[in-house]
């Protein structure tokens, strides 16, 4: 029985054997035949977002402020500038919606209350004449009207006429 059962065993080892052989041949003609997907991802920057808040109350310069994706309220107050004596029960935050933004006008240059800096943004005001006109309501007091500009040294009419749209007299 012995002899027999050897016999049986060298058969099933060597089918055991070519099913391995074939079963390796088979998958490897498989795995051969599938090419590798390439895959590019390119580098986009995200979808940025626009929003403005509007800043009023207990701060120096209320306004519209533009508020990007880092931004906190706080951030955002010490840009208006937080007044030392504030109150913050006075201070307000508005955010408009999309529609009602599109429909307000551009935030003006205050004559009576902008720095230097910001006066010299105005077109046709450079440092020379944005200084010049915060020393002439150093010297002479508030502007009751816009074109009380005009007292000022080296601004003319024309250049009244390009910022019209852009500055105010309100506090």
């Amino acid at each position: 029985m012995s002899n027999q059962f050897d016999k049986y065993w060298i058969i099933i080892m060597a089918i055991l054997l070519a099913c391995l052989v074939s079963g390796g041949v088979i998958l490897a003609i498989k795995l051969n035949n599938q090419r590798p997907v390439e895959i590019s991802l390119t580098s986009t920057k995200p979808p940025g977002y626009q929003l403005e808040v509007f800043i009023d109350g207990a701060v120096a310069n209320p306004g519209f402020y533009p508020a990007k994706q880092d931004d906190t309220l706080a951030d955002l107050i010490r840009a208006a500038g937080l007044t030392p004596d504030a109150n913050p029960g006075q201070l307000k935050l508005y955010i408009p919606k999309a529609d009602a933004m599109s429909q307000q006008q551009a935030q003006k240059v205050s004559l009576n209350r902008a720095e230097a800096w910001l006066l010299e943004a105005l077109p046709g005001i450079g440092l020379g004449k944005a200084q010049a006109i915060v020393d002439y309501r150093s010297k002479h007091g508030r502007f009751n009207r816009i074109e009380d500009v005009l007292k000022v040294s080296g601004i003319s009419k024309s250049i009244l006429n390009n910022i019209r749209n852009l500055i105010t007299v309100e506090e």
